[in-house]
């Protein structure tokens, strides 16, 4: 064995001319395929009674590659092919490709399962409302995210919903545009009340817990976060408590937004059903009704706007009946 230490340009690499060489130190790191070659093959040199050469990689430079019959085929140089000619490489080829195009086809076919199921739906459906409390007792906007978490989410908004806490501390997970990314996200923030009630500002500022691209990532991270940071059985919804009936002080937050001849009793509702329609009050259902019945309100002047104009379009026609 032959062990030569070689510095200075390249030049002297390639002089180097010892056909017995059979074992080659990359102490040199190098990006240059060309010069990765040279330094190996200083040991590629066929001499009588060698068989085999060692090369040791002491820098990694062997991560730049090299090009080898295998990679002229597309396959991995680090296979090891003995006795394969040209009609044998060709074969290997296109099983590989046959493989690799059925894996793709079973990963495109996960892929938009995982969508299907992992997503928010985008359907766009309209509800009408004829009261906010109508709005607060509809129950639809939980049923995705509750069959992804255990806990009683509850939707405030398209695409926000919170989770709430007997403390007063509550996470807000909501789909907003990151400037950043310049793309939609998920988003998760919790908010948590001062340890000294202010009428003016009751809770500390928002803080973001983590982002996620995908909905169902984004719950799950909210979810492993209350875990660790709120009792069980307070977020839970199978908790036994949430089927008991509701109390005095939740009916009388709830009735304030009920007829006065039509309110609700202790066995009308349940407690957590209940502190799922307060969450929704105190996290802005008067607000999004009133824009609901805005919307409404514009969507009736326009349409009453559109039959005007083509009501005074049939009164200008010039009808000329027979002569």
């Amino acid at each position: 064995m032959l062990i030569s230490k070689i510095e200075g340009p390249c030049l002297l690499c390639i002089r180097t001319d010892v056909p017995n060489i059979d074992c080659v130190l990359l102490a040199r790191p190098t990006r240059s395929r060309n010069l990765l070659v040279q330094m190996i093959g200083r040991g590629m040199r066929l001499h009588p009674g060698k068989e085999n050469c060692h090369v040791i990689d002491m820098v990694a430079s062997l991560a730049t590659g090299i090009v080898t019959t295998p990679t002229l085929f597309g396959l991995d140089p680090s296979e090891l092919i003995d006795n394969a000619n040209l009609d044998d490489l060709k074969a290997i080829q296109q099983r590989k490709e046959a493989e690799r195009q059925r894996q793709q086809a079973m990963q495109n076919v996960a892929d938009a399962n995982s969508a299907a199921t992992n997503e928010v739906p985008r359907i766009v459906t309209f509800t009408d409302y004829d009261s906010v409390f109508d709005l607060i007792e509809d129950t639809s906007g939980e049923r995705h995210i509750r069959a992804i978490s255990q806990y009683a989410w509850v939707e405030v908004d398209q695409e926000r919903y919170i989770l709430s806490t007997a403390s007063g501390a509550f996470l807000n997970l909501e789909r907003i545009f990151d400037e950043t990314k310049n793309e939609m996200t998920y988003v998760i923030r919790e908010t948590r009340p001062l340890p000294i009630m202010s009428a003016q500002a009751p809770y500390m500022a928002p803080r973001e817990i983590a982002r996620a691209e995908k909905f169902v990532h984004a719950v799950r991270a909210a979810d492993t976060y209350a875990k660790k940071k709120y009792p069980f059985r307070f977020i839970s919804r199978h908790q036994s408590w949430r089927s008991g009936p509701a109390t005095e002080s939740q009916l009388a937050y709830i009735n304030k937004l009920r007829p006065r001849d039509d309110p609700l009793t202790a066995e009308s509702i349940t407690k957590g059903k209940a502190g799922d329609m307060i969450t929704k009050i105190k996290h802005g259902a008067r607000g999004r009704f009133a824009n609901i019945e805005a919307q409404k309100r514009r969507q009736g002047r326009a349409k009453l706007k559109t039959e005007q104009e083509q009501a005074l379009k049939e009164r200008e026609q010039v009808r000329v009946g027979p002569l």
